[in-house]
């Protein structure tokens, strides 16, 4: 795993989607995140909302680019487009992001959303805007 995310404070929007994160590979910007879909998250259909899955996908892919860069950038979305594939029922969904390419201000990165059994509920791909974490405005270090 990576301890990049040690030196970070989790942001809301994660605590809210149960962001954990599975595993991390800096070498290939790959991260692994379960996401927790609670019941709060339903349609009038019974199954997870469309923006809340869109969340967990963004949430991942930013991951990615934090891993990648080993702490240096976070990013701002530029654009997401995002395929639904199944029904997402409420309970785990565990996504997968990467980055596909890292330039100086911009990544390119893609993403999956499963279910437990393996089987895919939605994809992306995102354009991102790269932020050095030190122009934050706390520098997005967790305060000790």
């Amino acid at each position: 795993m990576s301890a990049v995310f040690d030196r970070f404070a989790k942001p809301p929007c994660a605590d809210t989607l149960g962001w954990q994160l599975i595993s991390a590979d800096p070498a290939t910007g790959i991260v692994r995140v379960r996401f927790a879909a609670r019941p709060e998250f339903g349609n009038p259909g019974g199954t997870v909302q469309g923006g809340f899955l869109a969340a967990m996908l963004d949430d991942v892919l930013g991951s990615a680019v934090l891993v990648k860069s080993d702490g240096a950038f976070c990013c701002a979305t530029i654009g997401l487009n995002v395929l639904f594939v199944a029904p997402v029922h409420i309970g785990t969904v565990i996504g997968t992001g990467r980055v596909v390419s890292m330039g100086r201000s911009i990544a390119f990165v893609s993403g999956e959303l499963h279910d437990d059994t393996g089987a895919l509920l939605a994809s992306a791909t995102a354009s991102a805007r790269l932020i050095p974490v030190d122009k934050l405005p706390s520098g997005g270090v967790v305060e000790s």
